[in-house]
């Protein structure tokens, strides 16, 4: 019987075919916590008498939300993590040192790969599944089992198999594929399902609209979002230093699917999620039209703070001044991306604009700090999550948009269309 590429991964893990909708007990090959949840992951291991890691390789800690502290809190927070990893003589524990946002982090140092089963005390672990993995959020305590036993049961999810098709614009990213099917599906229309990407668009999406692509699946509901190892994954990879070897994975021709849908790209304008809500999207022209005044600009997160997006924010923004009455604030994924953005220039260009940049964190995407909005303040952000006080006062509004649409919007002060640049 046909398999999809994620029944094929779970039965590489388990030894036997296994399909979805069935429960099952899978060895991980990666478990990720941070500074927020894993705390609350040690007490569990502690409490049930573990003495240690059953599989210490394929455990990793990044401090990563509210780093370097924000307050008291945090810095107790972080001691915990801190201690237990050197207590665990942690082999992937990343602090200050060696800082990045996780779920830009761990693929850039090869410790999540292709075939692998990853699962992650954050919701947005689905990241990785643009490398050919099945990747998921779960809950603190299933982090605990895991550390415990080194592995974790599953429902083993349906797909929706998701056929993008023809040439994206030039400011038209990945982050707009993934925001139109939140849109078309809503929040919940993916629950407990894998979205399974494909189509030839696939081939002009780099390895950053990938991973933007799979790391809002989660806003649909889903368990997991997967794209299938390709040419443009293999060079990905090539220069790291990878914890083990890619097993590369492909649905059959005829594998089951509980829906399909398509998407022609080609056509496809930049997509802004309005408050409050991701799904609530609208194509960007409807978003010029209503004159959107924004108090702050946010590029960043583990959805779009990668090399790409400093690179695409630089040039929508060399020798231009971001407008009077807006503020932008850029935070890089990881310590490499900020310094090579600074080698290649990216960083004056952004500064030289009027742009604040940060150090590497996860801060103003959740209201940690480091952007908290005021009351009823604006901002249009290229991060996952719109609620109500995402990402400050409870009256503030955030829009969600690309990268080009963040920038360009900073330099007039109103949400606008890049493609107006030429």
């Amino acid at each position: 019987m046909p398999q999809t590429i994620t029944e094929k991964i779970f039965s590489s893990h388990t030894g036997k075919k296994v399909y979805a909708d069935e429960i099952i007990n899978s060895p991980i090959d990666m478990t990720i916590g941070n500074d927020i949840t894993t705390p609350i992951s040690i007490k569990a291991f502690e409490d049930s008498g573990a003495k240690s890691l059953a599989n210490p390789d394929g455990f990793c800690i990044v401090l990563d939300h509210f780093i370097p502290a924000k307050d008291i809190a945090s810095a107790n927070q972080a001691k915990i993590s801190r201690v237990f990893a050197d207590k665990h003589k942690l082999k992937h524990f990343f602090d200050e040192k060696d800082m990045g946002i996780e779920h830009a982090l761990l693929p850039e140092k090869g410790l999540v790969i292709p075939g692998d089963v990853i699962i992650g005390a954050d919701s947005h672990t689905c990241t990785h599944g643009a490398l050919g993995a099945f990747a998921t959020g779960m809950g603190s305590t299933d982090l605990s089992y895991a550390m415990i036993t080194g592995e974790n049961w599953f429902k083993v999810p349906q797909s929706i198999k998701v056929v993008f098709s023809g040439k994206p614009g030039k400011y038209t990213t990945g982050k707009d594929l993934i925001l139109e099917i939140i849109r078309i599906l809503g929040v919940d229309g993916a629950l407990y399902k894998t979205l399974e990407f494909t189509g030839d668009t696939i081939a002009y999406l780099s390895m950053d609209d990938r991973f933007s692509l799979c790391n809002m699946a989660i806003e649909a509901g889903a368990k997991s979002g997967i794209v299938a190892v390709d040419d443009i994954t293999r060079e990905f990879l090539k220069d790291k230093t990878l914890r083990d070897k890619p097993k590369e994975f492909y649905s059959d021709r005829g594998a089951s699917y509980c829906q399909t849908l398509h998407i022609d790209v080609s056509v496809l304008q930049p997509v802004v999620a309005y408050p409050f809500l991701p799904s609530n999207g609208k194509p960007i022209s409807k978003a010029v039209a209503d004159h959107i005044k924004v108090d702050q600009v946010f590029v960043g997160s583990c959805t779009n703070g990668r090399l790409s997006d400093l690179a695409t924010a630089s040039q929508i923004l060399d020798g231009k001044k971001i407008a009077k009455h807006t503020r932008m604030i850029v935070t890089p994924g990881t310590q490499k991306i900020l310094q090579t953005a600074t080698k290649l220039g990216y960083i004056d260009k952004l500064i030289d604009a009027g742009a604040v940049v940060s150090n590497p964190t996860c801060g103003a995407c959740l209201g940690g700090y480091m952007g908290i909005l005021g009351d009823d303040e604006v901002c249009i952000s290229t991060t996952n999550r719109n609620f109500v006080g995402r990402m400050g006062s409870r009256s503030s509004k955030v829009y969600l948009s690309n990268t080009a649409v963040a920038a360009y919007s900073a330099i007039s002060g109103y949400i606008s269309d890049p493609y107006e640049i030429g």
